[in-house]
């Protein structure tokens, strides 16, 4: 087996002046700032007090989840040369906050709208998706269910 290393450089900028003197005295924004990419600004869950403009934690895991999704589905797409010339996901993940405040992901869908060509085999467009959580370094890292209901378009 390869192991690999990925790494990110996370770097708080919610200091108002008073660091985190008091619970409601900063920000809970902070960046993204992984040398050689561009810079994602990011803040907590509105729920929890951040900015709702920003991606929060929760945002970023559902989106790594649907793109490491897409990428193995276009991958084994072109493998089994189903031809897709679009592709869009709206995920949605179900998430449960105790009264202490800690917090899970129950589930997740993704709901892929797929443009394939004129003459594909829409079942084995669909079966490709029934094989990625055997690859998908994301969907095999997560502990909650995530399943798939896909839609096709043909373009």
């Amino acid at each position: 087996m390869a192991q690999h290393d990925y790494t990110a450089r996370i770097v708080w900028t919610g200091n108002r002046g008073d660091g985190n003197r008091s619970y409601r005295g900063y920000d809970r924004n902070w960046e993204v700032q992984t040398p050689g990419k561009p810079v994602i600004r990011c803040s907590n869950d509105p729920l929890l007090g951040g900015d709702p403009t920003l991606h929060n934690p929760e945002d970023m895991l559902i989106a790594a989840l649907s793109a490491c999704h897409m990428l193995w589905y276009l991958h084994l797409a072109s493998d089994a040369k189903v031809l897709v010339t679009d592709y869009r996901d709206d995920p949605i993940a179900i998430g449960e906050t105790q009264p202490d405040g800690a917090g899970r992901f129950l589930s997740a869908t993704l709901r892929p709208i797929i443009t394939v060509a004129a003459g594909t085999d829409l079942t084995l467009a669909e079966a490709l998706h029934h094989r990625i959580h055997k690859t998908c370094f994301i969907a095999r890292s997560v502990n909650f269910p995530v399943t798939y209901e896909a839609k096709y378009q043909i373009g």
